[in-house]
């Protein structure tokens, strides 16, 4: 995922190679170069990492609604990736969800609405669980499952870069992330015939 030269209203891909990265770095959005392990760069990454994974699940997601659900993730995702790229300068607060300040895309509390909604929905139609469910079911629980768990780890390395030093992170970003690892679960439990074939956990079943 790359964001260098970033602009809100067009984004061109002229060539795939640039040889600037050779020496382990690369450019935020705004052109500062920094090292490709830094914790901002590991940020929006693993961002990607999920978005991908989000992908491979919905090649085996046939139910609608919740693909459509997914495929405005994937797009989120790409907004989020570009806030992450985009420090906020000083005279911008990255607790701010002004999408209308012109300075950076940035995700919005719309956003996250529309994802705790989604949440709810698919939420009302499942059975309240009695035990924490195994990554299975299905393939495409299964893979939901695993897109759920790169979410994590995209939240804790978020959480991370916002409690750095200097660091700055919009609080509608956190607030997106962290619902998306609880959509992902409700919508793993949705494929999976409404919760009918989640694997539920058995504590101390093989002892």
């Amino acid at each position: 995922m790359r964001f260098e030269g970033l602009s809100n209203s067009m984004v061109i891909l002229n060539k795939i190679y640039t040889k600037t990265g050779d020496d382990g770095t690369t450019a935020l959005a705004n052109g500062k170069r920094v090292a490709k392990h830094d914790l901002r760069i590991e940020c929006y990454g693993t961002i990607d990492e999920t978005n991908a994974a989000i992908g491979i699940a919905r090649q085996w997601v046939t139910i609608e609604k919740v693909d459509a659900m997914l495929a405005a993730i994937q797009n989120d995702l790409f907004d989020l990736g570009a806030d992450l790229s985009t420090p906020p300068p000083p005279d911008e607060t990255a607790q701010s969800d002004d999408a209308e300040n012109g300075k950076a895309l940035r995700i919005v509390e719309a956003q996250v609405r529309r994802l705790e909604n989604d949440i709810d929905t698919l939420n009302a139609a499942l059975a309240p669980l009695t035990s924490f469910v195994l990554p299975g079911g299905s393939k495409a629980g299964a893979a939901l499952h695993l897109a759920r768990t790169i979410a994590r780890r995209a939240e804790r390395l978020m959480v991370a870069l916002a409690a750095s030093e200097g660091e700055q992170v919009g609080k509608p970003a956190l607030k997106y992330v962290n619902r998306l690892s609880d959509f992902l679960f409700v919508a793993s439990r949705y494929v999976n015939d409404k919760g009918r074939n989640d694997v539920l956990w058995v504590p101390g079943q093989n002892r």
